[in-house]
């Protein structure tokens, strides 16, 4: 991995160019206290915002830890090309018109070829970004305001969006930053990279992630390891879909894992818990700069109100936490803080009689810190300082720190509305240990993000090939062959060329029989598909009536408990993504289903299968038997060891309906999708 300590952590700075862009540099920079070196290069002006300006690279006293480069794509390769020969620490390469502009202007993806070329080994930013601040040590190449202040710890925030970034940066939540970095198109330095780069910095105390797409899996992987050993945690806000529904649309399983699974099921892999909305995701990063991962999803409620606490019972249905009964000890301890017109509960409506007294509102919210919970949360909404007094609310923080205190226990003051928690407080709070969170909605799913999880480590690497570019149908019976090689269950069949032969083949093999029609990929809704045949005549009039030219002729599998579809899909963004749904006529009614990616454990596999709708029947569903679930994961399995021995030219692989009996699992139907065997 390239070293970029010297680049993130500069003591002198090259600003190369003479527009505000680059002045805005230079005034940011003094701004933050800057106490390093701060050198303008410009070939005309003999200065820049204020300072005294070099005419040229040479005549700068010695290489610079790191330049800004403010001027256009074609004087940036030169100069990106000049830094990299004087032996500078790195580059923010601030202008567009690279590959990010392929769509409108052909010659991006050769002028990013020519800046990759020029950089060399040294490290660059972008191009097409704002570059980074460094609040720790008050070091930043940021050509704009932005709205962060000097931290001693904090959290490191990494964006392809520079707008995103900014906006970031305005936030009024009390939230520590201690870096914020921007990647721009990633031309040579990625965000997986830049990640692994900021976590080693002992300052950083969490890493939160804004990704629009991850590109290099193997650095994710690297990044993803690298947390796990620092053992800091990571959380991503991962936006935009992948066109793999649109590309290839010819099976369910490409429709069902086209979009967002693949990226779903690479951060689950990754153990990077992905949050839905921006506040979501600031709110767990305090909850993570605070107390780290939480270990259990046991939470406590108290509040005044009990409106506030039916609704934050509400907010957690459905999302992975708990409130778990109070136990004797809390019983004991709230009855004695709270006398006896207190009803006792979790969450808790603790009632206003102890208002102002901040000893006794210390006491209950302590009583209510058991050390089984990962968190507790107080709610308290503070008044709008521009017309309220807010005064009487000291009692609240005062309680909340004394609280954490004497319990050592995780405290959150929560609002019930984002903007009832003012910054000032927030501050106060994270200073004592107490975090403060903005909004119900999002102490819950910030809370249910926080929770520990691991990484994948025990399946190994994931399965990267290139993309097949003319993938063709194989046959199915050719396909269901190639998959029993490697343990799939397959019906008895046999292939005809025409319907006496069908008919023939069907005798062959025993009533009752399915007939299908080859070459055809939705064989139902083309009607070349019938179960259930019991005569060699039946078989005929079928296959006589069908679209096709030749047959398969199958055993018809009985006693089936329930049906599944099993695809793996090679996904270009993401590796080869394996979906495990409801199938047969479920697979378009029930929107059952749930990805991972390829290899996966049979640990992991099981666990997917509970989490669908339909696990119910799989289980022996009112009295009706269950399935043999070591059967459906040998059989995914499977499917999966034939994708891991076949991946050079594999486009998709389906069966669907997997038929799951009590005794044995087997493929109805399958799709084989290769661009070397057709």
């Amino acid at each position: 991995m390239t070293d970029l300590s010297r680049l993130f952590r500069p003591s002198t700075i090259a600003v190369i160019g003479g527009g505000a862009w680059c002045r805005s540099v230079i005034e940011q920079c003094r701004k933050m206290g800057f106490q390093g070196a701060i050198w303008p290069v410009h070939p005309k002006a003999s200065e820049v915002g204020g300072l005294s300006a070099y005419p040229s690279l040479s005549a700068l006293p010695t290489a610079p830890d790191v330049s800004f480069v403010g001027v256009n794509r074609l004087q940036t390769i030169n100069i990106v090309h000049e830094l990299a020969t004087i032996g500078a620490g790195g580059a923010v390469c601030f202008a567009s018109g690279f590959l990010e502009a392929e769509a409108e202007d052909e010659q991006g993806p050769e002028l990013q070829r020519q800046l990759l070329a020029a950089a060399g080994a040294m490290p660059i930013l972008g191009p097409n970004c704002y570059g980074f601040i460094n609040y720790l040590d008050g070091a930043l190449l940021w050509p704009d305001q932005h709205g962060g202040i000097r931290a001693e710890r904090g959290v490191a925030l990494i964006t392809q969006s520079s707008n995103m970034a900014i906006n970031l940066t305005m936030q009024k939540r009390g939230l520590p930053l201690a870096y914020v970095v921007t990647a721009g198109n990633q031309a040579q330095t990625g965000i997986a990279a830049i990640g692994e780069a900021l976590l080693q910095d002992e300052r950083v105390t969490a890493l939160g992630l804004h990704i629009e797409g991850f590109g290099d899996l193997r650095a994710f992987e690297r990044l993803a390891a690298k947390a796990a050993d620092l053992g800091k945690p990571i959380v991503a806000l991962k936006v935009g879909k992948s066109v793999q529904a649109q590309v290839a649309t010819i099976s369910h399983t490409a429709s069902l894992a086209g979009g967002d699974a693949g990226a779903q099921a690479l951060l689950e892999r990754l153990g990077i818990p992905r949050l839905g909305s921006l506040s979501d995701f600031l709110e767990t990063l305090k909850i993570l700069h605070v107390y780290g991962p939480l270990t259990s999803n046991r939470i406590a409620s108290i509040s005044c109100s009990g409106g506030e606490a039916s609704l934050i019972a509400d907010t957690a249905v459905g999302r992975n936490v708990t409130f778990p009964p109070l136990n004797a000890t809390q019983k004991t301890d709230l009855r004695a803080a709270l006398g006896p017109m207190v009803a006792l509960a979790n969450p808790l409506d603790y009632h206003t009689y102890i208002w102002r007294d901040t000893p006794a509102m210390t006491r209950a919210w302590a009583a209510m810190m058991d050390p089984s919970l990962a968190l507790t949360m107080l709610i308290v909404d503070f008044p709008r300082a521009d017309r309220c007094d807010s005064s009487d609310w000291e009692c609240t923080i005062a309680a909340a720190l004394a609280a954490r205190q004497q319990t050592g226990a995780n405290v959150a003051m929560v609002s019930s509305l984002a903007e009832l928690m003012p910054e000032d407080v927030a501050a106060r709070l994270i200073a004592g240990g107490v975090v403060p969170i903005n909004g119900l909605t999002e102490a819950i799913a910030a809370t249910e993000a926080a929770v520990m999880r691991g990484r994948v480590d025990d399946a190994g690497p994931l399965v990267l090939t290139p993309t097949p570019i003319n993938p063709g149908l194989i046959p199915e019976a050719t396909a269901k062959t190639m998959l029993a090689d490697y343990g799939l269950a397959v019906p008895k069949a046999l292939r005809a060329d025409s319907p006496e032969q069908a008919g023939r083949c069907a005798a062959e093999i025993g009533f009752p029989v399915v007939l299908k029609g080859e070459g055809i990929a939705h064989k139902t809704e083309a009607g070349a598909v019938v179960l259930g045949l019991m005569s060699a005549g039946e078989v005929e009039k079928s296959a006589s009536a069908m679209p096709a030219k030749s047959f398969l002729i199958e055993e018809m599998i009985t006693g089936t408990v329930a049906e599944l579809l099993i695809g793996v899909v090679h996904d270009p963004a993401h590796g080869f993504v394996l979906t495990i749904a409801a199938g047969g006529i479920l697979t378009e009614l029930l929107d059952d289903s749930t990805s991972l990616l390829v290899p996966s454990t049979s640990e992991m596999i099981g666990a997917a299968l509970e989490r669908l709708k339909i696990a119910k029947l799989l289980n022996g569903y009112r009295g009706k038997p269950a399935a043999d679930k070591s059967a459906i994961v040998a059989a995914i399995m499977a499917v999966q060891d034939y994708v891991i021995n076949n991946a050079i030219g594999l486009a998709e692989v389906e069966v669907n309906p997997l038929l799951c009996g009590p005794n044995r699992a087997v493929a109805g139907d399958a799709l084989l999708r290769r661009e070397d065997l057709t």
